[in-house]
């Protein structure tokens, strides 16, 4: 390598160490009000992501709140609310300071994300209703909306 050769830098390193529900409820609204079951749903599912440091060195968490709620689409009457909390615990290298944020809001949630979708799925199946499959989540303009979100909220001349 030449005097003048910068060092090549080092590729992120991520590794999921661990998973778990947090916190999850699921209410079967419409077996408690004994409603028709050939209704039509409309589904509705927020999203929200949280990250933060461990205590442990390079060691993050990143969690996906979900909030789903399914209304019968002629009478606007809900049939069922399930709200969880994802969350990953994940070992995170070679990232700069400055590409920290978006890194455990976008990519970290991009690897847990098959694994709560298919706990969505049982959980609704089980629950008596078609096993609700999410369709993938755009991590990337889900974080820049944020971004834009929060920019637009701060006071003039904060950041």
């Amino acid at each position: 390598m030449a005097e003048d050769e910068a060092p090549q830098p080092k590729a992120p390193q991520l590794r999921v160490l661990g998973q778990f529900i947090r916190d999850m409820s699921f209410e079967n609204i419409m077996a408690q009000k004994g409603a028709p079951s050939d209704v039509q749903p409309d589904v509705q599912v927020q999203v929200n992501l949280d990250a933060k440091k461990r205590t442990v060195e390079n060691q993050y968490e990143a969690s996906i709140k979900l909030n789903v709620t399914s209304k019968a689409k002629e009478s606007d009457a809900t049939l069922f609310a399930l709200e969880i909390d994802y969350v990953g615990i994940f070992d995170v290298q070679e990232v700069p300071e400055d590409q920290l944020h978006p890194f455990l809001l976008i990519e970290c949630p991009r690897m847990i994300f098959p694994f709560l979708r298919r706990i969505v799925s049982d959980v609704t199946r089980d629950g008596g209703f078609p096993p609700l499959n999410l369709e993938n989540i755009d991590f990337v303009s889900l974080y820049r909306n944020e971004i834009a979100r929060r920019q637009a909220q701060a006071p003039a001349g904060t950041a």
